[in-house]
């Protein structure tokens, strides 16, 4: 018997997976969209930081997707067995095996340069070249064979590949409806430290207990934190955001330095680690009074990520004893489920940290992606067609919030009306609105390194932003009219005749090239009103699109020849703007005329400015721009102020003499150039002292 709830689980998943592919109504593209909706819940579940999908068959061969660790010593491989069937069907043990054996078919041939036999301009020619270049540095392979029907499967042993280790990952649809039920959307870490280790770990109690958490103090062995690691990875880090920050930074460089030249010394230079753990099983020792940690539930390492991954690595990679490193740990138990969202982010924000952690790296439950959130229920787009019902697009600001508002209503005619009123066409979730935002903005390299990487780099774009930056209906309107830009791009560059991989990056470069050229003049509140894009707008968009591809299918000689690899590359955008492309000439007649506008058009995404900097915009463009000249020429004659400072002087004083607004960040910076003036005895006495 299946458990109803795990075959409603089976029936959404089946459902979601068709109305994303229902454009290409293509076998292989279910399978393509089955494949990265499980990466995308793999990644929410920790288990994997990201994921590319990238399918290819041929003869002992099938592979659908793969991704490459930061530090490049650990490849993961998936393979997908996509029935959309329900009830789940049977997946037999053979079956299991049989796509292993395929999966590690492709790398023993990638390690053979299986890339020379396949064509160069495709998207499998870069997963096998770059298996291929990663040969000699892996430490570890991972294989996940994912699918979504059941069975009984529960673990396969690790092998050993040519000094690499080897490891299998089954997800089924039991195990992801297990992770989708539980609440945690991830899998829960419990570590028997007898079982595992023959021992159990002495601890400190806190004084007083209360009502929200117990904390503990313990020294954990170098070489445990080394193997739970191996054991769980990224999932250690779930709660972690930053992770591993890799050997590049100097913290972690002198962590490594530390493990290799003084391991005794680790304990009192290193700051330690601080845990979470949902409950502990304690042992006492009759003999000395003290107290020892037998058991931990849903261990979660949540600030010290660097130095549990940094001892790692360079156990594997240096292959340097760790017997002699101890780290400080210091474990919170917390008591109430309800208080882990809120208590988490502050304890590692709060953190005495190595490497200084921003409350960038917490978004779960921010005030941006909440307002988003908010607009998103309370906006109705405007009906178009004739259509007399209006619609809404729906934020999912954390994952299942859609199934579950959906599930709540009371009555099958109720659930339909609630699917009308929210198309799950008209859906999105936090990775995609970092894609439209970072490709608005003209960062398509960004967007180009992943959906978890990009959405990382947009949060930390929206944290240096400042908090006091708010979403409003304008800017969620413009939104949702990047979305109908970004969904559209992608329709069209598959409708082409050239196209044959590599959609996201064509995409991404198409529209950030688009924003360049129109310098953000694409009428963004027309596309709202009428929720779709324009015939010249799409011929625009395809114009580009050929040439977006011819660009980043033909990777310069002196670098990487990967697609995929130098798509990431800011030159590869750089090199991207300086090209020549004949828009057609309708449309400039569709973009906004500032000519006709009171001021100076502002920005519509997350550099858009709040009223306080409103206020400080028009108190910069009111100093005149003979006061920004005499200031630049001052600067240079007396070797002041940095160059780009006395730069931004002289072109503050040009858009000053245009009755031009500066810029948000130009108005910010123009104010601090008055200060150090006037702080170097730079006469501005003509200013009012609040203009500046």
């Amino acid at each position: 018997m299946i458990d109803g709830g795990l075959e409603k689980c089976a029936e959404d998943f089946r459902q979601e997976i068709i109305n994303l592919a229902d454009a290409e109504d293509l076998e292989q593209f279910r399978e393509d969209q089955f494949t990265e909706l499980m990466i995308e819940h793999l990644s929410d579940a920790g288990e994997i930081d990201d994921g590319n999908v990238c399918s290819h068959a041929a003869r002992g061969i099938k592979v659908n997707g793969y991704s490459v660790s930061e530090d490049e010593d650990c490849l993961d491989l998936f393979t997908s067995i996509c029935t959309l069937e329900v009830p789940p069907v049977s997946i037999t043990g053979t079956q299991i095996q049989t796509a292993l054996k395929r999966v590690m078919t492709f790398v023993d041939k990638s390690f053979k340069e299986y890339y020379k036999d396949l064509e160069e301009a495709s998207m499998v020619f870069d997963m096998a070249q770059r298996v291929y270049e990663l040969r000699k540095q892996l430490t570890r392979i991972r294989i996940f064979v994912l699918t979504d029907g059941l069975t009984s499967v529960e673990s396969i042993p690790s092998e050993d590949f040519n000094g690499i280790q080897v490891t299998h990952h089954i997800w089924d649809m039991r195990r992801l409806y297990r992770c989708l039920s539980s609440g945690l959307r991830r899998e829960t870490i419990e570590i028997d430290f007898h079982k595992r280790f023959g021992y159990s770990i002495p601890c400190l109690r806190m004084p007083n207990d209360n009502d929200i958490y117990t904390s503990y103090m313990a020294i954990m062995p170098g070489q445990v934190l080394v193997d739970i690691y191996a054991d769980y990875g990224p999932r250690l880090l779930e709660r972690n955001v930053r992770c591993f920050l890799q050997a590049r930074s100097k913290v972690n460089k002198a962590i490594r330095s530390t493990i290799i030249n003084e391991p005794h010394m680790f304990l009192a230079y290193n700051n330690g680690i601080s845990a979470t753990a949902e409950s502990v099983v304690l042992e006492k020792n009759h003999e000395d009074g003290h107290l020892y940690l037998g058991n931990v539930m849903d261990l979660q390492i949540v600030n010290g990520g660097q130095t549990t991954a940094s001892l790692y690595h360079t156990f594997k990679k240096e292959k340097v004893s760790v017997e002699d490193c101890y780290v400080q740990m210091k474990l919170t138990v917390i008591a109430n489920d309800e208080q882990i969202d809120l208590m988490v982010p502050r304890i590692s924000e709060y953190a005495n940290s190595q490497n200084k952690v921003t409350s960038a790296d917490f978004s779960a439950n921010s005030p941006f992606h909440i307002k988003i959130e908010e607009l998103s229920r309370t906006t109705w787009a405007p009906a178009t067609d004739g259509q007399q019902r209006q619609t809404r697009w729906y934020y999912e600001r954390a994952r299942g919030q859609y199934l579950d508002e959906k599930s709540r209503e009371s009555t099958p005619a109720r659930k339909k009306a609630f699917a009308a009123m929210n198309p799950t066409n008209q859906k999105f979730k936090k990775i995609e609105l970092a894609k439209y935002e970072n490709t608005w903005d003209q960062l398509p390299h960004l967007v180009c390194l992943g959906a978890q990487k990009n959405f990382q780099k947009f949060t930390v774009r929206l944290e240096d932003r400042g908090r006091s930056f708010m979403p409003d209906s304008t800017y969620f309107r413009n939104l949702v009219a990047k979305e109908i830009l970004f969904k559209t791009t992608e329709m069209l560059v598959s409708s082409q005749p050239w196209y044959g991989g590599y959609r996201a990056q064509i995409v991404a470069y198409t529209l950030a090239l688009l924003s360049h050229r129109t310098a953000q003049r694409i009428d963004l509140e027309k596309i709202w009103k009428e929720q779709k894009l324009s015939s010249v707008l799409e011929q625009a968009i395809g114009k580009v699109a050929e040439q977006a591809w011819k660009h980043i299918s033909r990777p310069p000689s002196s670098g990487t020849q990967n697609i995929g690899e130098w798509c990431k590359k800011e030159n590869c955008w750089d090199k991207f703007k300086g090209i020549q492309i004949d828009l057609p000439a309708g449309l400039e007649g569709e973009l906004i005329d500032l000519k006709y506008v009171k001021k100076q058009k502002e920005p519509s995404g997350i550099e858009q400015p709040d009223e306080r900097e409103k206020e400080l915009i028009q108190k910069v463009a009111n100093v005149p721009a003979e006061t920004w000249f005499r200031i630049s020429k001052w600067a240079k004659e007396t070797n002041n102020l940095m160059p780009w400072q006395r730069s931004l002087a002289f072109s503050l004083g040009q858009l000053a003499g245009r009755k031009r607004e500066p810029s948000r960040k130009q108005a910010t910076h123009g104010s601090k150039i008055l200060k150090e003036a006037a702080k170097l005895g730079f006469d501005i006495s003509d200013l009012n002292s609040s203009d500046y």
